[in-house]
Order: structure tokens, then sequence, then C-alpha cells
């Protein structure tokens, strides 16, 4: 009869979550409310779902927009018990008002590129043809993580941001570029490849690139903390790792 020495370890990030799954149970928590950076929809959509089979009886409800929404609504004291930024800045201001457990960190990163509608009507082969003239350009809003990369990126390229519009989050940059209502658009490159039929991608190179790092926390005013906490060890934890590498996420 094998011994208890003898029995397989499990790895370290499924004990994590197994003690933190069991506090969970004994505080009867039953939902973890996830506010979310727009570009994290689909990977975060699959991830709570797996999370939800591997703990049955818990609820992910999220909430996805612009990073800077999401910290907004925080400071106000909007019910939540995670928040996934697509920047350390905005991060930063949960932090400074105390609406942070612990220390963020970061679990992914991510690139821009250049989107445009099919068939690249316009010829556009990099960010200085986004300055030429009669060029309709889709652009989040400088306080949006992506616009604010965005314009990092035209900053190192040497060129002044274009005239843009000031979409709320990256989804709507590639809704107006899907809809021919934009000659090309600045999003990241998940957004890129998640864009569909509707839209192609034109590569910014590193040396006009920017890596955007996404930081996780848990939150102080968090309804169910011991249930944040576990779904904060489950993004970071191999599983949660492979969908968001699956989705183009660069690792941390």
């Amino acid at each position: 009869m094998p011994s208890r020495r003898d029995a397989p370890r499990l790895p370290w990030w499924s004990r994590l979550l197994g003690v933190v799954l069991l506090a969970a149970s004994t505080a009867g928590a039953e939902s973890v409310t996830v506010f979310a950076a727009a570009s994290l929809t689909e990977p975060f959509r699959t991830i709570g779902k797996d999370f939800e089979a591997a703990h049955p009886g818990t609820k992910v409800e999220f909430n996805f927009a612009g990073s800077s929404t999401l910290v907004r609504q925080i400071v106000e004291a909007a019910p939540a018990d995670v928040f996934a930024s697509a920047d350390e800045e905005n991060m930063q201001k949960a932090v400074d008002a105390g609406d942070v457990a612990g220390v963020p960190q970061v679990f992914a990163r991510n690139r821009l590129a250049i989107i445009v509608p099919k068939g690249n009507p316009k010829h556009v082969t990099g960010l200085a043809d986004l300055a030429r003239p009669g060029m309709t350009i889709a652009l989040a809003a400088p306080a949006v993580p992506v616009g604010r990369y965005a314009a990092e990126a035209f900053a190192k390229a040497g060129m002044p941001a274009p005239a843009g519009s000031n979409e709320v989050d990256v989804k709507a940059v590639v809704t107006r570029v899907s809809l021919d209502e934009a000659d090309a658009g600045v999003v990241y490159t998940t957004d890129a490849a998640a864009g569909g039929e509707k839209v192609e991608t034109v590569a910014i190179p590193d040396g006009h690139n920017v890596v955007a790092r996404y930081p996780i926390a848990t939150l102080k005013g968090a309804p169910n903390p011991a249930g944040a906490r576990a779904f904060v060890a489950y993004v970071l934890s191999p599983p949660g790792q492979r969908v968001l590498a699956h989705s183009g996420f660069l690792a941390p």
C-alpha cells in the first residue's frame, strides 16, 4: 500500500488555488466580480468559464471597459472584487486611492498594430500613412491606455499623433474600422487578430512599437475577497496563462 510520502505532489498553483477556494467556500461566497480592460474580453470570458467549471457554485461576473473608466468606477465605490488593467498608470490610480489590497501583479503584455478595412483600400503601410491628408483615423481617447500607447508610438516614429476619433475603448476602434467608418486605427495586436474578416493588420515595427503591461489586483472593498484571490491566482496559473497566450498575449 503506497504511503502518503509516495503520493504525487500537486503543483504550487494547484495547492494555492485549493487553499484559497477552501476559504471562499467557508465564506459562503457565490460570485466574483471582475472589472477588466476591454482588450481582455475574449480570454477572460474563457478563463471565467474555466474557473467556474473548476469551482462549481462560483459565478464570475465581468465588467469590460476602458481601464480609465473602470478605475473611475472603482474609486467611486462600485462593488468589484478584482481589477485587471491594460496599463500600470490606471492601476496606480486605484492604489493611490487606497482601493487595492496587496501588490498588483503583471500577468500579461501586449503590443500595438494598425488595422485597416478589408483590402486596405488606402494602401496603409505604416504609421506615417495615417497622417496623410484625407485620412479618417480611429483612435482611443488619450485617457484610455491604448490611446496613450498609440500617442507614444507616433512619438517614437517622430511624428505627432494625427487627428482622430476619441473612442471609449479599443473595441470601439475596431468597430469603427470594421464598419468602414475609418480608414485605419491603432489597436492591440490581440484585438487586431480578433477583429474578424472585415479588417486587416498592418504591423508596427519594433522601433516604433510600445509594449503594454497588464497588472491585476484584488480590491480592498471586495464583496468576496477570498474569491477575488482565487481568481487572481487562476489568471497567474499555467491554465490561465495558456488561455492568454492562445489569444496572442505575451507572457509577463
